[in-house]
């Protein structure tokens, strides 16, 4: 199937799936012309990467964890548990430092509050 056929099959866009080929995330044959081509079981393989896409993953790490679904086997599987593992703990130290942030937003913006209302009550007299 052509591109734009893989594209409306899946969802993604032409450009993501480039994207994914340029990462080695996807491939595909040329035909004569020139054109993309990809048989149907990329379908799958490109819902699978939308959803590690989905989860917060680096093309990088999708490049790690696709061979556990290219060949299946419990050290495969292992591997890219221990992988998704790390990944959620990077994510969990992500979230804790953007909700330190949020904080310190918060502080500053009853500082700035705070402060407006001391203008607006300077200004009344």
């Amino acid at each position: 199937m052509r591109i734009g056929e893989l594209a409306r099959r899946t969802g993604a866009s032409v450009r993501s799936l480039r994207y994914y080929e340029e990462q080695g995330l996807l491939t595909s044959s040329r035909s004569a012309s020139g054109q993309r081509r990809f048989t149907p079981d990329q379908v799958e393989r490109v819902a699978c990467i939308r959803q590690l896409y989905a989860a917060g993953l680096s093309s990088r790490t999708i490049y790690d964890l696709m061979p556990c679904s290219e060949s299946p086997s419990p050290e495969n599987s292992d591997r890219a548990l221990e992988r998704m593992e790390r990944e959620r703990e990077r994510l969990t130290a992500s979230i804790a430092e953007l909700a330190r942030a949020r904080d310190a937003l918060d502080g500053l913006m009853v500082l700035n509050r705070t402060h407006r209302a001391g203008l607006v009550d300077a200004a009344r007299r």
